[in-house]
């Protein structure tokens, strides 16, 4: 069968996560809805990660086979189609060896978690990022968040229902960007691991928030993470500032972009860079 990868971008408002669920839209549950469309009985979509209910996504990649060989701009353009008009879309289709797998042929997963200091309540940003009244020291921030980096026991960080077989984890990356707005101003964590545990990138900016606040010292951190004790973990985050930003592969399967036919506008062949940097700088 035709194997296939989909970068897909969703506003995960409206759905109770990536994985289907009885009685709940998903994610994973639209786009099999729309697949059924083009092809009835195909198997289940496979994703790179499973993401909670109200998380979002710009780079969730998953995989599918098909019964029968599709040029890749025309499937994408098949399933955007089909999809309204719920808040999904693909923005990149590729053809991929037959052992590909979205899940376990990934090198890394990036995540952004998007907050925003200021009094006045969100208006455009609302259901995107996480309103904080007060504002916060950015570089205690990034301070803390430098103790998290490398290969830890990571149960401070994890969610007590977790299923993850260990709770060792190595974090890539973990960085705090400043962004200057109109009113007030913006916090981007960027956060780069092979996995991460259930919950952890939440956990991880909640904690590094109380930092940001004088609540809790930058050497706090250390200490909460040797702690491995759920206890010992900072407010955990909300869910709608949390975006999945991209994945990684040995071989990037949308290097050569999506448009293959040579009659729709260049603009739509996006440069390989947009998926394989997360853009960021530590403050």
């Amino acid at each position: 069968m035709p194997r296939y990868a989909l970068r897909i971008e969703y506003d995960g408002a409206p759905f109770a996560g990536w994985q289907c669920q009885a009685d709940q839209p998903s994610v994973q549950g639209t786009l099999e809805a729309a697949l059924a469309r083009l092809e009835p009985d195909l198997p289940a979509v496979v994703a790179a990660g499973r993401t909670d209910a109200g998380v979002h996504a710009t780079g969730q990649v998953a995989s599918i086979a098909l019964t029968r060989a599709w040029e890749p701009f025309r499937l994408a353009e098949a399933l955007n189609y089909h999809l309204k008009p719920a808040p999904v879309a693909i923005t990149a289709c590729a053809p991929v060896a037959e052992d590909f797998s979205a899940r376990f042929s990934a090198d890394w997963r990036s995540y952004t978690y998007r907050l925003i200091c200021r009094r006045a309540p969100l208006v455009l940003d609302r259901g995107h990022a996480w309103a904080v009244r007060g504002d916060l020291d950015g570089a205690a921030m990034a301070q803390g968040a430098g103790h998290l980096i490398g290969r830890h026991d990571f149960t401070t960080f994890r969610a007590v229902h977790c299923q993850a077989a260990s709770p060792v984890k190595t974090l890539d990356r973990c960085t705090v960007q400043e962004v200057a707005l109109p009113a007030g101003r913006e916090f981007r964590f960027h956060l780069r691991a092979r996995s991460f545990l259930h919950n952890q990138v939440r956990s991880i900016v909640g904690t590094l928030e109380r930092v940001g606040a004088g609540a809790w010292q930058p050497a706090d951190v250390a200490r909460a993470l040797a702690a491995r004790d759920r206890a010992a973990c900072g407010t955990v985050a909300p869910a709608c500032g949390l975006v999945m930003t991209g994945v990684g592969y040995p071989e990037d399967p949308f290097r050569d972009g999506w448009v293959e036919d040579g009659d729709a506008a260049p603009g739509l062949r996006p440069p390989p860079e947009h998926f394989w940097t997360d853009e960021g700088a530590s403050v």
